[in-house]
């Protein structure tokens, strides 16, 4: 509660300090209501954009009341600048973000053909068996349930994060290699210390951060191999292959 209580009072600063600008500038006129107009849309922009990026660090959020808390507040900002009208009970008129928010969950936990696999970890929500191949268009990946069964497998995606929990699994006594190529998202991967394994990555656009080894930019590929990864029984060969987003690499 005090982090939320951080970020809200450095958002009304950093809110009031933008506005100040503006007045000097002779864009807006300062007042107090005038001010309080700018700052409480920036507020449900900041957390919004908190709830995204928790999502994405795998720390709770959401994805749907982070998008909407920050599209709410953004068009709030536009009609301060008179770029659109829209105020505070046009909240309303967002209705139809509830139907694009229905079809991409239906695509993330949609089957395909077989072809996608999602493991949410909860109760209810797991699908019998890894399939070798899975395509998607939209939605995370994880497989994160106890005990889940390492496999070859080729995962592709055009947006959405993957993530990897191998403290939980069953690791074969064997080299299993796992391909993940996406068009946007993060990979994020938990080793065990005693798991060898090797990395071939490659970002377009975005980082890669392999236990602090850390490199960001513009077409950036990184190859890791663990110690007696040559000798190991059991291990895992990774080859990961991003447009735009993070690979990121700990031990657990």
């Amino acid at each position: 509660m005090g982090r939320l209580f951080q970020y809200i009072v450095a958002t009304i600063i950093i809110a009031v300090g933008v506005i100040l600008v503006l007045d000097n500038l002779g864009i807006a006129t300062f007042n107090v209501k005038n001010g309080w107009l700018y700052i409480y849309p920036v507020l449900f922009m900041v957390a919004g954009l908190k709830w995204m990026i928790d999502r994405i660090r795998f720390k709770g959020g959401s994805w749907i009341f982070g998008s909407f808390f920050f599209i709410f507040g953004g068009l709030l900002i536009l009609d301060r600048f008179d770029v659109i009208a829209f105020v505070f009970k046009d909240v309303f008129k967002l209705w139809p973000l509830l139907i694009i928010y229905f079809g991409f969950s239906f695509i993330r936990h949609s089957n395909g053909n077989g072809k996608v696999f999602v493991d949410t970890g909860k109760r209810g929500n797991y699908k019998k068996g890894y399939n070798k191949k899975a395509f998607s268009f939209v939605g995370d990946i994880e497989y994160n349930r106890p005990n889940w069964k390492v496999e070859p497998l080729n995962l592709s995606n055009m947006a959405g994060d993957f993530y990897f929990d191998f403290s939980k699994a069953f690791i074969p006594e064997k080299e299993t290699p796992i391909t993940i190529s996406a068009l946007a998202g993060d990979v994020r991967i938990l080793m065990p210390e005693n798991v060898a394994f090797c990395v071939n990555a490659s970002v377009v656009a975005g980082d890669i951060n392999i236990f602090g080894q850390k490199m960001d930019g513009i077409n950036r590929t990184i190859a890791y191999q663990s110690d007696h990864y040559d000798e190991a029984v059991q291990k895992i060969n990774f080859t990961l292959k991003l447009k735009a987003g993070s690979v990121r690499i700990d031990h657990v």
